[in-house]
């Protein structure tokens, strides 16, 4: 199930559950490709590998609840440097809807959580 990024148009979602019409533009976020995903069922997804987080950071991070937090600031760190990385989702966020897919297993702890954040602020500001 996608989740919603407050009053954005912005939405995260696993990237092995059902696509929908309703998903407007769709990026996957990750930077490995989704185990047991082919290329042909991502059909008009665009990968967008460089807006994760570092390899460091991740293996750092691995999803570790009590480090979530911490995750976060890094994370936005990271993002504040990477511009040119995530100036097309910004742009598509301004035009229409988004949906943000990763690997994940728990979205809501995620990096593709933190960086729906950081697009919703940047749309709002």
């Amino acid at each position: 199930m996608a989740s919603k990024l407050g009053k954005s148009n912005i939405e995260v979602k696993r990237v092995y559950e059902k696509t929908s019409a309703d998903d407007g533009a769709r990026f996957l976020v990750d930077g490995l490709w989704p185990r047991g995903v082919s290329k042909s069922k991502l059909k008009g997804v665009e990968w967008v590998k460089d807006v994760a987080p570092s390899a460091a950071l991740r293996k750092w991070y691995g999803h570790d609840p009590g480090k979530w937090t911490e995750f976060r600031k890094r994370y936005r760190a990271e993002l504040v440097k990477n511009r040119d990385a995530w100036k097309p989702l910004l742009a598509a966020a301004k035009e229409s809807h988004v949906m943000l897919l990763t690997a994940t297993h728990d979205v809501e702890i995620s990096h593709a959580m933190v960086l729906g954040d950081f697009l919703k602020r940047k749309t709002s500001a």
